[in-house]
């Protein structure tokens, strides 16, 4: 069958299964009210590919914000102290975020570093070098007496110690590069609210503000306002005494020898206090110097402010002839202690108050013409004996013993 004839033959069929009867099927159609509907292309939906694109956006944002927050999360809070106060916040990579001066001495020492804006985005121990080595050229670890505190604030315990130790050896290698003999101090401080607010209050860190609160606790007659006034050194020195009482201070012990030397004209002369709170009688070393006159230096009693020795060339007219005493083979002499002096001196080196004593006694004496002070006392069942020079106020002999 070819294939024109198989097309004939299946052109009759679908005639004969569907006959023409338009006519007929309009005729028995009846018109009806109804309601058109109009038919509207059908629009492709995007749903499912804004949803991908947005949950793509959350995920990349929220991973780009996870690093950003990690990158300037503060992880560590670590404060160098001398008298400038300085206080360095990293993140978790050891990276400088704020570098910020605490008061007015910090403020001069960072001037040079933007006022520690130039620090930001260093390593932290870079940024510690560079503000050691602006302190030791500021003129503030210069003396073998001189000292700084490294204090590290981090939750982490295991972090805060691991900087400490690698901080305390980069900055004792800075010092020795210096030919500073400074000493390193270094801690680990628990974060409080307390003592953040001590620390903004007095313009200190909390490293300094930690030590301040240490020596309350050992002598609780101090008071904060006046403690936060101390350099590091003080503190430690005073803390290692047992905060017996309230030292003077620096510039107390500065008006001090100048008054005593009198003549000093204020704009020339240059003044350098050392404190010397760690010796057997703890003072104050000043040295006074001017255009046109000699050295002098005056040791002043760091609690009680008296002049333990001084020159006599400068001596002030009213100082008692009896009480000074030439040393051997100098022009110096010892401004003279008295009793109550020496007593304050051995009360001052045991560690204890006047009222925390019996039998107290204070004699003098002579040893190969040189006045001497023998004072006694006990206290907390041991017997103390002293030995004390009459001109220099040093402790000759001490000896402690339990009483019988």
């Amino acid at each position: 069958m070819t294939e024109q004839e198989l097309n004939r033959r299946l052109k009759q069929a679908l005639d004969a299964a569907a006959p023409d009867d338009l006519d007929g099927v309009l005729s028995r159609c009846a018109p009806r009210e109804e309601t058109v509907v109009p038919l509207r292309p059908k629009r492709r939906s995007h749903t499912r590919a804004l949803i991908a694109a947005c949950l793509t956006l959350v995920l990349v944002g929220g991973a780009g914000g996870v690093f950003y927050q990690r990158a300037n999360a503060v992880a560590s809070v670590v404060s160098l102290d001398v008298n400038p106060s300085i206080e360095l916040k990293v993140n978790q990579k050891e990276k400088v975020l704020a570098c910020t001066p605490l008061n007015e001495e910090a403020e001069a020492v960072l001037s040079g570093m933007g006022g520690g804006a130039d620090l930001k985005g260093t390593k932290l121990e870079v940024a510690v070098n560079a503000v050691v080595g602006a302190l030791v050229s500021s003129g503030y670890l210069d003396s073998l007496s001189s000292a700084i505190l490294i204090s590290v604030e981090d939750q982490d315990q295991d972090r805060a110690s691991r900087l400490r130790q690698e901080l305390t050896g980069a900055v004792d290698s800075v010092l020795q590069s210096q030919s500073s003999g400074a000493a390193v101090l270094s801690q680990t401080v628990d974060a409080s609210a307390d003592l953040d607010q001590q620390a903004r209050e007095h313009h200190i860190s909390t490293g300094k503000a930690n030590l301040v609160n240490q020596a309350i606790a050992q002598n609780g007659s101090l008071t904060f306002d006046a403690l936060a006034q101390l350099t590091v050194e003080e503190l430690s020195d005073l803390i290692q005494l047992g905060s017996p009482a309230m030292p003077i201070g620096m510039e107390e012990a500065s008006r001090i020898a100048r008054e005593a030397a009198g003549g000093l004209d204020a704009d020339s002369a240059s003044v350098e206090v050392d404190p010397e709170l760690d010796e057997a009688v703890p003072h104050y070393e000043v040295e006074l110097s001017q255009p046109g006159r000699d050295e002098q230096e005056y040791l002043v009693d760091a609690f009680t402010g008296a002049i333990l020795s001084g020159d006599l060339t400068v001596l002030p007219p009213s100082a008692p002839a009896e009480n000074q005493q030439s040393a051997s083979g100098s022009g110096s002499v010892a401004a003279g202690i008295g009793p109550d002096q020496a007593k304050s001196i051995a009360l001052t080196h045991a560690g204890v108050s006047e009222d925390q004593v019996s039998g107290l006694q204070v004699q003098q004496d002579q040893d190969d013409g040189r006045l001497e002070y023998e004072v006694e006392f006990r206290s907390g069942g041991m017997e103390y004996e002293y030995t004390i020079d009459g001109g220099t106020g040093q402790i000759l002999e001490y000896d402690r013993e339990q009483d019988d």
